[in-house]
């Protein structure tokens, strides 16, 4: 080893040792005399001195950020007043006696030694360097550790890791798939998995009761801060199981991770909502249950008003809600102006304001008490009556929405998250996580004009419901559930469909005709004729759990080598066109349309060059 022990391990029990280090310069500084250097790797930072009359002072005079050094010398107890309690090391310095250059390095294009600013697309660029930084190198070891625990207690659980294909047979699932063009199959091509849904079911079938893996799953669709193009999950499936099983299991995971990683709060018992219920009560199937500010339902208390805008709607069939939020009677009319903005860009004709002033309850309220572009259309004691529906008091703001439920969801929602965001009301040190349940079967695709599964066509719809799955698809209810925290997904799973019958009958309800329904999922078909047996499973996101306890906000910050929002890879320029030859050998050509592209791409290049 070209290192006795890691720079971040030394402590004030070595002074008087020898040690031999290892590691790039994080910073160098010259004080007139003495070289002082801190020396990084990936146990932490130590202080390092080379005096004058030292071997390798010379050496430590020419170096500079980043350079990969090798150091020998003794571990010394710094000087009383100049230790440095922000580090673990900083009781003591090592002093050189000897300094060797490993390798020298140009200078980076942006500051390694500080968390500063740099534009996503050269961190991504150099993602060796970005990895180098503390925040980075902190989220990577804290992702190893979260997979280790994960892993360790699924094997505490009985559950057992078996690994799965990842060129399969392309079926419809939601996402588009990637495919993989066949060499020795000419015209044939495999398809990435999206999820190992299929094997991990055929796995039931096969007897292995209790299956997990840490899969990569393939998805081409449209990114944001929570997705990307490969990405990994925690897989999971049990046998003989019941909906609650798998609830409680998840449950004491993540509370069992939390307890590990520590310094967050967590809820005893994960709150169980319904889908019904998180929508009326938070517009959003995936709700932020840190802070207030639910959905109150204010169309009996409207009916009749003269407001017409409110009458129209009501007699649509619409609905009036609104949100309470507190202490927003500061806001300013500039403000409240730009939240009306915001609901009419997702889709509300308006927004309609009340601001009630001063403090305390709302009774005795007056006009001169109350801000609001309605007044004329309510009396005082109307608007009280609202507010305290709301749960309002003076202090608050009061913003009402109108229209179909879809619509007053989804506006609501978006308020809801932009002014809790806006006035700091999500404590971050609260893990809020919580179930939510009896999901929709199916929904109607406009563009298609057909219905589509909900969550995925292997989930076992209502007992109940059953009758109705091919008559009235819209009413059916569905064994899926979320695992949700802090407004985010972070695990989607079900009780699967185990009966052959059930499963043609779903796969009719979706458009599908005998031959089709053979030709994609005959395997699965099959298996279920040999004594399948009840089963269900969950999938967690992992990086989107690592992401939750590194406190950020999006999951590039906690993959090693995430694509762009374009789906690129920056660092190694991928995806990039291929030889003809290569294109020949697995028998495919390109269109107008392609060639078209990277001949415009590959002249951009020579432009840049």
């Amino acid at each position: 080893m070209l290192k006795s022990i890691g720079c971040g391990e030394v402590r004030a029990e070595h002074a008087g040792a020898q040690v031999t280090l290892a590691g790039w310069v994080h910073r160098r500084r010259d004080h007139g005399g003495l070289i002082f250097l801190d020396l990084r790797d990936s146990t932490g930072l130590v202080q390092v001195v080379a005096f004058p009359e030292d071997a390798g002072f010379a050496t430590a005079e020419s170096v500079r950020s980043e350079y990969v050094v090798q150091v020998q010398g003794e571990v010394a107890r710094r000087k009383e007043g100049t230790e440095n309690a922000d580090l673990p090391t900083g009781e003591i310095e090592v002093r050189v006696a000897s300094l060797r250059v490993l390798n020298e390095a140009e200078t980076p294009p942006f500051p390694v030694n500080q968390d500063t600013e740099v534009a996503e697309s050269t961190r991504l660029r150099y993602r060796y360097l970005d990895l180098r930084r503390e925040r980075m190198q902190r989220n990577i070891r804290l992702r190893h550790r979260v997979v280790h625990l994960i892993r360790n207690f699924m094997s505490s659980r009985d559950f057992i890791e078996v690994e799965t294909p990842v060129l399969g047979l392309a079926t419809p699932e939601g996402a588009r798939d990637y495919l993989v063009p066949s060499r020795v199959h000419p015209g044939s091509f495999y398809a990435l998995p999206q999820s190992p849904q299929q094997w991990k079911q055929l796995l039931m079938v096969a007897g292995v009761d209790r299956y997990f893996q840490i899969a990569r799953c393939y998805r081409d669709e449209d990114l944001r801060a929570d997705r990307q193009p490969e990405f990994t999950q925690l897989d999971l499936e049990m046998a003989f199981v019941e909906q609650e099983d798998i609830l409680r299991l998840t449950e004491d995971l993540y509370q069992h991770l939390a307890a590990e990683v520590g310094g967050f709060t967590v809820p005893a018992e994960f709150p169980r909502l319904t889908y019904a219920e998180c929508m009326e009560r938070f517009g959003s199937d995936k709700p932020d249950l840190r802070y207030g500010m639910e959905i109150t339902d204010l169309t009996n208390d409207v009916r009749g008003t003269e407001f017409q805008v409110f009458t129209r709607v009501i007699e649509d069939g619409g609905r009036i809600r609104a949100i309470a939020v507190q202490g927003g009677a500061d806001i300013s009319r500039r403000g409240l102006d730009a939240l009306t903005e915001v609901a009419r860009e997702n889709g509300a004709s308006g927004l309609v304001w009340v601001q009630f002033t001063g403090e305390g309850p709302l009774d005795g309220i007056t006009a001169d008490d109350i801000k609001t572009p309605v007044s004329r259309f309510f009396s005082p004691e109307d608007l009280a009556g609202l507010g305290a529906a709301c749960g309002a008091k003076r202090g608050d703001l009061l913003l009402i929405a109108a229209g179909a439920d879809a619509m007053t969801s989804r506006v609501l929602d978006v308020l809801r998250r932009q002014l809790a965001e806006e006035r700091g009301l999500a404590d971050p040190d609260t893990l809020s996580f919580l179930f939510v349940t009896e999901f929709p079967m199916f929904e109607y695709d406009e563009d298609h004009e057909r219905w589509s599964a909900v969550h995925h066509l292997f989930t076992s719809p209502f007992t109940d419901d059953l009758g109705i799955v091919e008559s009235d698809p819209g009413a059916v209810r569905s064994h899926a559930y979320d695992l949700v925290c802090n407004g985010q997904e972070v695990a989607s799973g079900s009780i699967r469909i185990h009966s052959r019958d059930v499963q043609m009958s779903v796969l009719r309800a979706l458009g599908l005709s005998m031959d089709e329904a053979m030709l994609k999922f005959g395997h699965m078909l099959e298996a279920f004729t040999y004594g399948a047996p009840p089963h269900g499973g969950i999938a967690p996101g992992i990086d989107r759990t690592v992401a939750l306890f590194a406190r950020e906000r999006d999951i590039r910050e906690v993959i090693a080598f995430p694509k762009t929002k374009t789906a690129s890879d920056l660092l190694m320029g991928a995806p990039a066109a291929v030889t003809a030859e290569q294109l020949k050998e697995v028998h495919v050509d390109l269109n107008a349309a392609a060639r078209e592209h990277l001949a415009k791409q590959a002249s951009e290049d020579e432009v840049e060059a």
